[in-house]
């Protein structure tokens, strides 16, 4: 029998118990020993919840206690989760966790204390929910060059901007909508202003690349800007707009960026609604593949964990290689990285004026009254910003990929 703490009773927690007790024949299975939920940490408590057995208070009841073997931390934040992990793998426990602030901030720390002491640091679920991502980057897609990672890394942004799309409704009323169903937060910053895809595409980033990538390196504009208009050009196009949390190797250049994007009925992507995620990594030999599936979520989530949890009994004594050192990647400046833009202006920019300046452009039409739009061919984001300063009448623009 194997004893395991489970760090946090709240959404995702909840479901690591629940996960393990109703498929407990088949984790138990896999895992090749019996899983025993010793301790379960919270600062409340639960009157007529089955937990408060195991319920404990008090981390060093779980830090002191030699036959805890695995820890799963689910509790969120980087603090005190940060000192309650270290502090785990240093005692010698593996630990498994959804946090993805933790990973993002402390990953490569962790994974070299983990290997010190012969045990594992992992974290399926702080990248996609229970979409595995973190396992195939780091044992499967191995023998590639991986060219590119990009994804629809938030639920709560591709619900808000499906429901654009599909019902022409404005980002306020969608907004407001996701919030009563609890798919969005009171306070929504995280994900709308993109931190939490820029967070996940900095883990996928590191583990790309073998060296650590600074969250805050990363240029991010999230969806706050989108409006249904944009939509109405996208759909005359044939087009819709995602919030890409994208990774590119471009001649021995890292470039990283989270922002929306235009994008066209032929792209891998195109088809992710609704609060699904999905994930596309491009190989210089394999080509591009592709991971998709409920981004988070109780009981996904709490099913990622779960699995690591199981990986981690498996290599109890046994520390599983994670290339990610603590060395800094360089990513080169946003502003040189190349892309085409759909751009908005007023209807009295004169169309001869926009080929003045971006080259020949075709006009687009959307039946909006005192405007219309146009496409640029690729260019620096420098390039672009340089030329937009001398169009009057610029109303808006989003970034295109074929």
């Amino acid at each position: 029998m194997i004893n395991i703490a489970v760090l946090g009773y709240g959404t995702v927690g909840s479901g690591v118990v629940d996960v393990i007790n109703t498929n407990k024949d088949i984790v138990n299975k896999k895992s090749g020993q019996e899983i025993n939920i010793k301790y379960v940490l919270d600062l409340r408590e639960f009157p007529g919840d089955p937990v408060m057995d195991i319920l404990t208070h008090d981390y060093n009841d779980i830090l002191n206690d030699p036959e805890v073997e695995v820890v799963a931390e689910v509790m969120g934040g980087v603090n005190p989760a940060y000192t309650f992990v270290k502090s785990a793998l240093e005692a010698g426990k593996s630990v498994c966790t959804s946090n993805k602030e933790l990973v993002a901030k402390h990953g490569p720390e962790l994974i070299k204390i983990a290997k010190e002491h012969n045990r594992n640091f992992f974290f399926e679920a702080s990248v996609g929910g229970g979409i595995p991502i973190i396992r195939p980057l780091n044992t499967s897609i191995t023998a590639d060059d991986v060219m590119e990672i990009t994804g629809i890394l938030n639920g709560t942004t591709n619900y808000i901007l499906t429901k654009m799309s599909k019902e022409g409704l404005d980002f306020d009323t969608v907004l407001k909508e996701a919030q009563d169903l609890g798919y969005a937060e009171r306070n929504p910053s995280a994900d709308v202003d993109g931190f939490d895809a820029c967070r996940k595409i900095a883990i996928l980033t590191s583990l790309a690349y073998g060296k650590h990538v600074d969250f805050e390196d990363i240029y991010t504009e999230g969806i706050t800007k989108i409006t249904d208009t944009d939509f109405k050009y996208a759909n005359i196009l044939g087009t819709s707009v995602k919030l890409f949390g994208s990774a590119v190797k471009q001649d021995d250049k890292y470039y990283a960026y989270v922002a929306p994007v235009m994008i066209g009925n032929n792209h891998p992507l195109y088809a992710v609604n609704d609060v699904f995620n999905a994930i596309m990594v491009k190989g210089n030999v394999l080509g591009p593949v592709m991971f998709y599936g409920s981004g988070a979520g109780k009981l996904p989530t709490a099913s990622a964990v779960v699995s690591d949890i199981v990986d981690a009994i498996k290599h109890l004594n046994d520390n599983v290689e994670v290339e990610w050192t603590e060395e800094k990647l360089s990513l080169t400046d946003f502003n040189e990285s190349v892309k085409k833009f759909f751009v908005r202006v007023k209807a009295t920019t004169e169309l001869a004026d926009v080929q003045n300046i971006f080259g020949q452009v075709e006009k687009i039409e959307a039946g909006v009254d005192g405007e219309y739009a146009f496409i640029t061919d690729a260019m620096s984001e420098a390039d672009f910003n340089s030329k937009v300063e001398n169009l009057e009448g610029f109303i808006t623009r989003i970034r295109v990929q074929d």
